[in-house]
C-alpha cells in the first residue's frame, strides 16, 4: 500500500520569467481539478498562492508556495515560486524540491536572463520538463514563435503535444495529439468539451502526430519495430515511449493553451499524472548523493520508503505568531511528527514538531510523511533551509543549496534608537527565511548594511520587517571602507611630560614609520639599545602606535600597511609609566604620519561578470568608464565570463547599470582583492566629503 502511494505522488515547479503568466496557470490547474470553485486574479489578488501582502501590493509572487490536490487519483503537489531575477534564491530551492518542472513560456515575454538561469540549473539537475506555452489568446501570440524560442534560446528539440485552434481573441481550444481529439475550453466551467479535428485540420494533425510518434518510436529499438511494421503506435506504446523519454529528458513536450481562459489546462493536467514521474521512478534512477556527516564517506538513498528517513529542509517560514515552519521534502523512508531525528548538516539531535500539507495559506495537521512528500514541520530549533535531517542510526547529509550571493547593498537605520535592537532582530529572522538576504553591522563605518539580490529583494525585505516586526528604517548608500597609509619613510620624536602635584609623567620616544606592501598589514620593530627606554615600555609605545592607527590623520580611515620601528627615547627613574609611553608612541606615529606622505587608499573588488555575447563591447566600455582593469575574457556557452578589478565606489549602484546595458541577462559575483591609492583628483574630494561628516556628526 506504501509503494503505491508514492508512484500516485507528483511534485512539480513551475518556473517563467516575470509576467509569463505562472500563477495564473497554476490557479488554472487548482481550478480544472475541482480544487478550487473559482479562477482567482493576480491583479485583483485573489489567487490561492500570493497571498502575503506584499504579493498583494507588488501584482507577483515574492515567496514559495505550495499548492496541492489531486488529478486522477494521483496526489499533486505543484511548488509555485518567484519568477523575478532578484528572487532568484527561492526558485532555485525550490527546484531541489521537486522530482519535475513545468516551464512556463509566454511568446510575448520571450526567455529572459531569469528563466535562462531556472533553465540551466534544471539541466544541472538533471530534472524532467514539459512545457506550457501560454497567453495564445493574445492577439499576434504564436504558438510556432515559441518552439522556435525552445529551439534557440533553450536549446533543446521541442516536441508539440497539443496544436492550437486559431489564435488571439477567437482561441478557446487544442488538439490533443495522444488522444487526436479536440478540447475546447468550458469557459467559466472546469469541464472541456471534446469534438472530432476539423477537417480543415486533419492533415496538420496528422503530420504532428507522425512527427511525434517518429520521435519517440526512434529512441526505443522494440517501438521502432512495432511502427515499422504497423506504421503507427498504440496509446499505450506512445505513453510509456513518452515517459521513458521525458524521464531520461531525451527531448522536450510543448503544451499550448491561456491560463486565463482556462484553455490547453486539461491536457497539461493529464500529462503530469501520466507522463512526469513518481518520486519512486525519478530517485530508482537519479538517486541522491550524500555523504556520511563524520567520516565524509559517500552515501546514497534510492526514495524507497523501505530505507531509512531522511530530508531536506528547502525553506523555512518564521511568523512572529505561528512560529517557524520548515518546508521538508522527505527523500526516503517514513517519519513521524513529534519523532527525534539527527540533524546530519551540523550534527545535532532535533526534536520535530507537528507535520502540515500546505495549500496556499492553509495548513492541515498530517501524522506522518513518506518518502516523496512534501510537509511543514513545526518548531526546528537548530535547523536551518539547506539543512538534511535523518535518522540517527543511519546518518546522511546531503549537498546544501547552491544560492547566488547578494549583489546589491544599502546602509540602513532604525528611525528611533529604540527600534535598534528591533531592526537587528527582525533582519536575523528574515534571513533565516532568506539565505540570499545579508546583513553585517560595518565595524568601521558604523553601518548596518542589507545586501540581497536586487531592488525588488531589498523593497519586499524592507517591507516584510515594518509588517512582521514593527521596524521601520531609513535606507541610504553605505559608505567605502577606505584606508590610510604613507608613501615615504619619515621619523618623528614623541615626548609627553606633565607635572602634577607628587608623581608626574614622562615618556620620550622615537620611531621611524616606512610603506610596506599592499596587504601587509602592520608590523612593529624595536631596535632600541643601550636601554634609552626600559624593555618593560617597549610594549606600551606599540600599543599607542595601534590605538592611533584607528584614526589616521588624513581623513580619519584606518592606517594600513606601514612598518613602524622604535629606535631612540628617554624615560625617567620616576615619572615614567607604561600610560606616558603609550601616549609618547601615538603622538610620535600622529608626527611621522604627517611626513610620511599620507595616501588614500580604496577597496579593489575581483568582479566576476557574465553577460550575453551581444552586450560585451557595451558592458567592457562600462567597466573602463569605472576606472575597472579587465584582467580576463572568456566564452562560455552562449555568455562571456568577464573578470575585471574595479573599485567599490564604482560598484555601489552597479546592478541597476548592469541590468540596463544587458536587459536583465547580466550577472556578477564579486570578492575584495587588495587596496590601492585613489587617484589624486578624486582623494581631495572624498577627504572633503568625509571630513564634512565627521564635523556635522560630531556638531549634532
Amino acid at each position: 500500500m506504501g509503494e503505491i502511494r508514492v508512484e500516485s505522488v507528483r511534485n512539480i515547479a513551475l518556473v517563467s520569467n516575470v509576467g509569463a503568466g505562472k500563477t495564473s496557470l497554476t490557479e488554472a490547474l487548482l481550478y480544472a481539478s475541482g480544487a478550487i470553485p473559482t479562477l482567482g486574479s493576480v491583479l485583483h489578488g485573489t489567487t490561492v498562492s500570493d497571498f502575503e501582502p506584499e504579493e498583494l501590493h507588488h501584482h507577483c509572487s515574492a515567496s514559495t508556495s505550495l499548492l496541492q490536490f489531486t488529478w486522477n487519483q494521483t496526489a499533486i503537489t505543484l511548488v509555485d515560486s518567484p519568477g523575478a531575477l532578484s528572487l532568484l534564491g527561492e526558485s532555485l530551492s525550490a527546484l531541489r524540491a521537486v522530482d519535475a518542472v513545468i516551464i512556463v513560456l509566454n511568446p510575448g515575454t520571450g526567455v529572459r536572463a531569469e528563466l535562462a538561469r531556472l533553465w540551466h540549473r534544471v539541466r544541472e539537475l538533471d530534472l524532467p520538463c514539459l512545457v506550457f506555452v501560454n497567453g495564445l489568446d493574445k492577439e499576434g501570440a504564436s504558438f510556432d514563435a515559441a518552439l522556435d524560442l525552445c529551439r534557440t534560446q533553450l536549446e533543446c528539440a521541442p516536441i508539440p503535444m497539443v496544436l492550437p485552434v486559431r489564435s488571439g481573441s477567437s482561441f478557446d481550444s487544442v488538439i490533443d495529439l495522444l488522444n487526436n481529439t479536440v478540447i475546447r475550453s468550458g469557459g467559466s466551467s472546469p469541464k472541456v468539451e471534446r469534438t472530432a479535428v476539423p477537417p480543415e485540420m486533419e492533415q496538420a494533425v496528422k503530420q504532428a502526430r507522425k512527427q511525434l510518434i517518429e520521435a519517440v518510436a526512434e529512441r526505443e529499438e522494440g517501438l521502432l519495430n512495432s511502427y515499422l511494421e504497423q506504421g503507427d503506435l498504440s496509446l499505450n506504446q506512445l505513453v510509456e515511449g513518452l515517459r521513458s523519454d521525458i524521464l531520461t529528458r531525451q527531448f522536450l513536450p510543448v503544451y499550448a493553451g491561456s491560463a486565463l481562459r482556462n484553455v490547453g489546462v486539461w491536457s497539461l493536467l493529464n500529462a503530469c499524472v501520466t507522463l512526469l514521474p513518481s518520486p519512486a521512478e525519478r530517485m530508482a534512477i537519479h538517486s541522491v548523493p550524500g555523504r556520511h556527516p563524520e567520516t565524509g564517506q559517500p552515501s546514497e538513498r534510492k526514495g524507497s520508503l523501505q530505507e531509512p528517513f531522511s530530508g531536506l529542509i528547502f525553506k523555512t517560514i518564521i511568523d512572529p505568531f505561528v512560529g517557524r515552519l520548515s518546508y521538508c521534502r522527505v527523500l526516503s523512508g517514513t517519519i513521524h511528527a513529534d519523532s527525534t531525528v539527527l540533524n546530519g548538516t551540523k550534527q545535532v539531535r532535533e526534536k520535530l514538531g507537528h507535520f502540515y500539507t500546505i495549500s496556499g495559506k492553509k495548513h492541515m495537521a498530517v501524522g506522518s510523511a513518506l518518502s516523496g512528500d512534501i510537509v511543514a514541520i513545526g518548531k526546528l530549533k537548530d535547523t536551518q533551509t539547506g539543512d538534511t535531517l535523518c535518522a540517527e542510526s543511519v546518518p546522511i547529509c546531503y549537498p546544501g543549496l547552491e544560492l547566488p550571493r547578494p549583489v546589491l547593498s544599502f546602509a540602513i537605520e532604525a528611525k528611533s534608537k529604540s527600534e535598534i535592537d528591533k531592526v537587528s532582530l527582525g533582519l536575523h529572522k528574515l534571513i533565516e527565511e532568506d539565505p540570499t538576504l545579508e546583513f553585517i553591522r560595518n565595524p568601521e563605518t558604523k553601518d548596518m548594511v542589507l545586501s540581497g539580490m536586487g531592488q525588488l529583494h531589498i523593497d519586499l525585505a524592507l517591507e516584510k520587517l515594518r509588517r512582521k516586526f514593527g521596524a521601520e528604517v531609513t535606507v541610504h548608500t553605505p559608505k567605502v571602507p577606505y584606508r590610510e597609509t604613507i608613501k615615504a619613510t619619515s621619523q618623528a620624536q614623541g615626548k609627553y611630560k606633565k607635572q602634577t602635584g607628587g608623581h608626574g609623567q614622562y615618556g620620550d620616544c622615537w620611531l621611524e614609520i616606512a610603506p610596506l606592501a599592499r596587504g601587509e598589514g602592520f608590523v612593529f620593530e624595536n631596535r632600541v639599545v643601550g636601554g634609552a627606554i626600559p624593555r618593560n615600555f617597549i610594549p606600551a609605545i606599540e600599543k599607542g602606535v595601534v590605538e592611533a592607527m584607528q584614526e589616521g590623520g588624513l581623513s580619519g580611515f584606518p592606517v594600513v600597511d606601514v612598518r613602524v620601528t622604535v629606535y631612540d627615547g628617554s624615560f625617567h627613574a620616576v615619572d615614567s609609566s607604561e600610560m606616558s609611553f603609550k601616549i609618547a608612541g601615538s603622538m610620535a606615529f600622529k608626527k611621522a604620519m604627517e611626513a610620511g606622505h599620507p595616501v588614500l587608499l580604496e577597496p579593489l573588488m575581483l568582479v566576476e561578470i557574465e553577460v550575453p555575447t551581444d552586450t560585451v563591447g557595451a558592458v567592457m566600455g562600462d567597466i573602463n568608464a569605472r576606472r575597472g582593469r579587465i584582467v580576463s575574457v572568456q566564452a562560455n556557452d552562449h555568455a562571456e565570463q568577464i573578470k575585471a578589478l574595479m573599485p567599490l565606489a564604482e560598484l555601489l549602484k552597479y546592478t541597476p547599470a548592469l541590468n540596463a546595458m544587458t536587459g536583465g541577462r547580466g550577472s556578477y559575483a564579486m570578492e575584495c582583492a587588495h587596496y590601492e591609492e585613489v587617484p589624486r583628483e578624486l582623494a581631495g574630494k572624498i577627504i572633503e566629503e568625509h571630513m564634512s561628516e565627521r564635523h556635522a556628526v560630531a556638531a549634532h
